[in-house]
């Protein structure tokens, strides 16, 4: 069974005292980074506490790993409400829908991960809840046929979706806010992991430990709590407690990451177009056969970051390689590059 890639944005098993709230923020006092996003959600929950009423529905789109279900627990708590958690897929029928919400209290968030994948038939079942606070169905068929309505208390749905291209208009347009998650900076990843070495009790961790972790993290949150958590480890078990930079190097190499916050994967996605294809272009499913990864996955997981750092570039006629992967995986460009990357 292969390994699960450390430097995944997804959750994984490994998250457990993350996933508990042992590290997430509780209040939005305590969130870390998102500050224009942060402003909003303030103005918000303190106007409806004045009025009175829920929360505007919320649309959070961006990679996974940013805060998303974190945001939504800090917002049910600052309203003084229960976050009821649940994804597109689990939907499957209507009737997971209404027997979510007319459980709910008032003032209750419901969000949804993944929400672009909701089935249709459960999506139009979400309209008039959002907009009416109401469920209508059809009980029978034919002539016999009739509307059912079940009004719901008011409540705020918060979504999130890391394609937020594949939901559709109507639903899109029935959120309040709609905000797009970007990666954080290293100051603000040193912020969240400072935070939570105080909570892991790792006592008079160095800022220059902190750094060293906040570079390989790819600005993401639970990335770089996961490698915090294997410094740890790795400290505990092999360095009889030292935390200095030595000790992130030697544990993140153990687990394959270098100093960029690179793995594997990501190294022979670089080799195999510097390689195979001369640093480009080259067209993803091409990509993908010859490293016997599935294209969508290296689309999804692997290419974001390396947009972000610099070593690839899209194209219309496909991927590649810039000066600066090359470099990085210490491989001369051909000479036909330099018109290309230049």
């Amino acid at each position: 069974m292969a390994r699960e890639r450390i430097v995944s944005a997804a959750e994984q098993a490994t998250d457990a005292e993350q996933a508990t709230g042992a590290l997430r923020p509780v209040r939005i006092d305590e969130y870390v980074g998102q500050r224009d996003l942060i402003e909003r959600i303030r103005i918000a929950i303190e106007a409806a506490k004045g009025r009175g009423e829920p929360m505007e529905h919320v649309l959070l789109h961006g990679p996974p790993g940013l805060g998303k279900t974190t945001l939504a627990h800090v917002i049910a708590a600052e309203m003084g409400t229960r976050a009821y958690v649940t994804s597109g897929p689990a939907l499957t029928k209507a009737a997971d829908l209404i027997g979510t919400l007319t459980k709910m209290e008032a003032h209750d968030v419901l969000f949804i991960d993944e929400i672009h994948r909701l089935p249709t038939a459960v999506e139009e079942y979400i309209y008039p809840a959002m907009e009416d606070f109401r469920i209508d169905f059809t009980v029978d068929s034919g002539m016999n046929s009739k509307v059912v309505t079940i009004g719901l208390r008011p409540f705020t749905l918060i979504g999130a979706t890391t394609r937020s291209g594949l939901l559709t208009q109507a639903l899109r347009s029935r959120f309040g806010i709609a905000h797009n998650l970007g990666f954080y900076p290293v100051t603000d990843i040193v912020a969240i992991l400072a935070r939570a070495a105080g909570l892991l009790r790792m006592d008079g961790i160095p800022a220059s430990t902190l750094q060293s972790i906040a570079e390989r993290s790819r600005g993401t949150p639970r990335v770089a709590l996961r490698l915090l958590r294997r410094v740890r480890d790795f400290s505990a078990v092999r360095a009889a407690g030292r935390l200095d930079t030595r000790v992130v190097d030697d544990a993140l190499a153990l687990e394959g990451v270098d100093t960029l916050g690179l793995d594997e994967l990501d190294r022979r996605y670089l080799r195999t177009l510097a390689t195979t294809y001369e640093g480009g272009p080259a067209g993803l499913e091409a990509i993908a056969a010859t490293i016997g990864e599935d294209a969508l996955t290296l689309e999804d997981v692997v290419e974001p970051y390396l947009l972000q750092v610099g070593f690839l570039a899209r194209t219309r006629q496909g991927r590649r390689l810039t000066h600066a992967a090359f470099r990085h995986v210490g491989i001369e460009p051909p000479a036909r590059s330099e018109e290309l990357f230049d």
